[in-house]
């Protein structure tokens, strides 16, 4: 089985590189909104401990169901160390299935990300977003609390690619990461 983590700051592309790259590998999308948003539709408000619930339920049927692989995106605070225990704790649950891991890192300018935010595709899966002026105030305000991007070699794991797709559209991206990787 393979993990992909496609990760990066909001806005930036993950989603809709991650459906480009399920079309053309075996791999399937588990984009982070495809738990935020029933959340959100059920209790009014985004309860954290509930994704996180969610998620591993699917994460664990997942790795046992003999699939190719996963594409999960996930928008990672590399100055919260409660987000590099995330990933190790999803990365517990697959490696007993020999799991190869996968990581993308996908970087963008605050500008362009402002651009994508509210774009068709975008407001189409994740509801929450569709509020853009409140939407464009979260990107900011994350932007501002956390670091969102990686520093030079921080990244520890192998497989791991950096790709700026500030001009690179997402079908493009999605095959340089199945050529890198050999997906």
């Amino acid at each position: 089985m393979k993990l992909v983590f496609l990760i990066g700051s909001g806005a930036v592309g993950k989603m809709t590189v991650g459906q480009e790259l399920a079309k053309i590998t075996d791999l399937r999308l588990f984009h982070n909104h495809m738990m935020i948003e029933p959340v959100i539709d059920i209790f009014g408000y985004r309860d954290g401990q509930t994704v996180i619930e969610l998620r591993d339920v699917i994460f664990r049927n997942f790795a046992a169901s003999g699939q190719y692989g996963m594409i999960f995106t996930f928008m990672w605070a590399f100055d919260m160390q409660e987000d590099w225990d995330y990933i190790a704790h999803v990365k517990e649950i697959f490696e007993p299935y020999g799991t190869q891991f996968y990581y993308v890192e996908l970087e963008a300018p605050q500008a362009i990300r402002l651009e994508r935010n509210g774009t068709e595709n975008r407001l189409k899966n994740k509801r929450s977003k569709q509020d853009l002026e409140a939407s464009r105030e979260r990107l900011l305000r994350e932007d501002s609390k956390h670091r969102l991007e990686s520093l030079e070699g921080e990244i520890p794991f192998e497989n791991y690619l950096r790709l700026d797709n500030s001009a690179l559209p997402a079908a493009e991206a999605a095959a340089r990461i199945k050529d890198t990787f050999g997906l």
